[in-house]
């Protein structure tokens, strides 16, 4: 026997505090186990070609071997070996004043990483075997195979081994409760977890279990986009292929590999949760980066691999310091490269996965003000401009120079909605300058405010669509970047444009010794009976009045806006907001008939003449209707609407009968 002693630490025993204090999970045992064994191997490729070791290193690899009837598992590799004076050092000197003191240094937050130091990741077999054996051999001229053996306890045994190939064999003698690990499906399913992308082979029973490609470890340039995309599926098996990537690859000032992908994003998607894999020398460490990624892209999914991202002991959490602030920074900067790059090179492309990427896009520049600086000029939104209008011709699809406009007719676009255009918002400024200077018109619900949004495109007004759930922010800092421009969406106000300021409705009827303008503002009153609805009646601009809304309801900017905010701070559902405007287009046709109903004597009596029966509910169903651009009703005020659309039909049927 060469030795028999106890292992240099200054506490009774380290074990315990290994089991409860530094690894909450017993199952990395095999990860750290395995990561020693590839540090060996690429330790040998290290001396070979530094001259060091002139011998045949031949074909490196990892075996895993299980033995059921002795309840052992083993790690074998042929890379560097050990001699004793090498075991005693590793193995036997944990070199630090007391295990407590480790334990308070390395826990808590500190700017070292300590993965590789000390020999820790070998004690974490100590969380499943109640005995551990090294039978090593190094790659050392004239050495001699040494065994070395402990069984929990400060007690060990270093003697010769009678092994003959170069290399280290770990066996582990597995404890009642750890006996899950001598089953071959949870080994191959941990390797495969942490270990599928080690550059070493890793074997059981004749079967590799690694992939081993670590793609982001390779240059872009060697990359097609077939291979990213494969990658991708690999990682993320049955879901949709990702819109682009970005590829990670730097050695200064810190060192950082991997590929992120933009994927398409869907309504249930946790954008609080990071979906990046985080790997620290090709070992996997954790499902998510949170603390590193901004989190404007926590969304985003792949791989990040760095060795200066400081870890605790057990890799399972970060310290938090300057250089993972600085990784964050240097990942949005590429991302916002990226995008820069696909929105010169690739417009169409850019425009057609703009609906997923303006979520990432939009919040980051609310969160970062690096960022913000850097996309600005490439944020776009879908517009009415040359959408197709009885007004307006449709030009032929194209592509514009960068000189340009980015708008641009996109043929069958991500997001569904073709024969739309894109701008950026200087370029619908500098082409609107003319028509309203300083305004942007805009709206947040296509379907809701499709009246609107089609009686500013009869009279040539683009519109924008700003109807992702973070544009209401988003146009907050919009406003506060424009501060000349005025932001109205497209149901608060009506720009005078869309009004046609003939007067020939003020002209007063001598009869009734009132305009036509009064008499309709009257009418709806007595209908409605709502006193915070305010009548106004105003003409609307068309060449085809039946085109236009016969009412529409107005929700003023500053109002609306206020409800918003305090509807989210309180935490509350939307609710409409009682006080509002009711437009009356004058010009209708239909509002037309309804004056001339009207005129007589409504009232007879106590009671109302059918006429009049009529002309009421006919105004409560012309509110009904321009509610219905606003709001969704209620059950009772469905069964209202419903039983009233019903009266005036059959009103109507027996009027036309007669």
């Amino acid at each position: 026997m060469l030795e028999q002693g106890t292992i240099s630490i200054h506490t009774e025993n380290i074990f315990p505090i290994i089991k409860k204090s530094l690894y909450s999970d017993h199952q990395i045992f095999l990860r750290e186990l395995v990561s020693n064994a590839v540090d060996a191997i690429q330790k040998l490729h290290m001396v070979s070609s530094s001259g060091e070791y002139s011998g045949e290193i031949g074909e490196t690899e990892i075996q895993i071997n299980i033995d059921k009837s002795k309840k052992t598992l083993s790690i074998t590799d042929n890379g560097i070996g050990m001699t004793a004076n090498e075991v005693k050092k590793y193995i036997n000197q944990v070199a630090f004043s007391s295990a407590q003191e480790f334990v308070q240094k390395y826990q808590g937050n500190s700017d070292s990483s300590i993965i590789g130091n000390f020999g820790l990741g070998f004690y974490s077999s100590f969380m499943v075997a109640s005995k551990v054996e090294i039978d090593t051999l190094s790659y050392k001229d004239l050495s001699q195979a040494v065994h070395w053996s402990c069984d929990g306890s400060p007690n060990f045994t270093l003697q010769e081994s009678t092994r003959s190939s170069r290399g280290t064999t770990i066996t582990l003698y597995l404890m009642e409760e750890e006996q899950e690990y001598l089953e071959s499906e949870r080994v191959k399913n941990l390797v495969k977890t942490y270990c599928d992308f080690m550059p070493i082979p890793i074997k059981m029973s004749g079967e590799q279990l690694n992939k081993q490609k670590a793609s982001w470890r390779d240059s872009p340039s060697s990359l097609s986009k077939e291979d990213y995309l494969e990658f991708y599926r690999y990682l993320y098996p049955f879901q949709e292929e990702p819109l682009l990537w970005v590829h990670l690859n730097t050695d200064y000032p810190f060192i950082i590999n991997g590929i992120l992908y933009f994927p398409k994003l869907k309504p249930d998607v946790d954008v609080n949760k990071g979906q990046i894999k985080l790997f620290c020398n090709q070992v996997f460490v954790s499902d998510n980066c949170e603390e590193i990624i901004p989190q404007f892209l926590l969304p985003m999914r792949g791989v990040i691999d760095s060795t200066d991202i400081p870890l605790n002991v057990s890799r399972s959490a970060l310290q938090g310091n300057r250089t993972v602030k600085k990784i964050g920074d240097y990942i949005a900067k590429k991302v916002g490269d990226r995008l820069k790059e696909l929105y010169r090179n690739d417009r169409q492309q850019y425009i057609n996965v703009w609906r997923d990427l303006s979520t990432f896009v939009k919040f980051g520049v609310l969160n970062d003000e690096k960022f913000k600086k850097q996309v600005e000029d490439i944020i776009i939104f879908r517009s009415t401009i040359n959408s197709g209008t009885n007004t307006v011709e449709t030009p032929v699809p194209q592509i514009q120079t960068q000189e340009g406009d980015v708008w641009e007719n996109v043929a069958s676009s991500s997001s569904g909605n073709s024969g739309n255009s894109y701008t950026t918002l200087k370029e619908y400024l500098e082409r609107n300058k003319a028509i309203h200077e300083n305004k942007v018109f805009y709206c947040t619900d296509e379907a809701f405010q499709a009246t609107y949004i089609e009686l500013y495109k009869s009279q040539s007004l683009e519109v924008l669509f700003m109807d992702s759930f973070i544009d209401t922010h988003f146009i907050n800092l919009l406003e506060q970047e424009y501060k000349n421009v005025k932001f109205t969406r497209v149901d608060s106000d009506l720009d005078n444009t869309l009004l046609d300021k003939d007067k020939s409705g003020e002209i007063v009827n001598p009869k009734t010794n009132k305009t036509r303008s009064d008499s309709i503002k009257e009418l709806f009153e007595k209908a409605i009976n709502k006193p915070k609805v305010n009548i106004r009646t105003e003409a609307l601009k068309s060449e085809a009045q039946q085109m236009t809304p016969p009412a529409m309801v107005l929700l003023p900017e500053i109002l609306r806006r206020l409800r918003d905010m305090n509807a989210l701070m309180q935490q509350q559902n939307l609710e409409f907001p009682e006080e509002h405007v009711l437009l009356v287009n004058t010009s209708h046709p239909l509002i037309q008939s309804l004056v001339e109903l009207s005129q007589g004597g409504i009232i007879q009596g106590d009671g109302e003449s059918p006429t009049g029966k009529l002309v009421k509910m006919m105004c409560q169903h012309i509110y009904d209707l321009a509610l219905m651009s606003q709001k969704g009703f209620d059950a009772e005020g469905m069964k209202s609407f419903v039983e009233r659309s019903n009266d005036v039909l059959t009103k109507l049927a027996e009027e036309v009968a007669k």
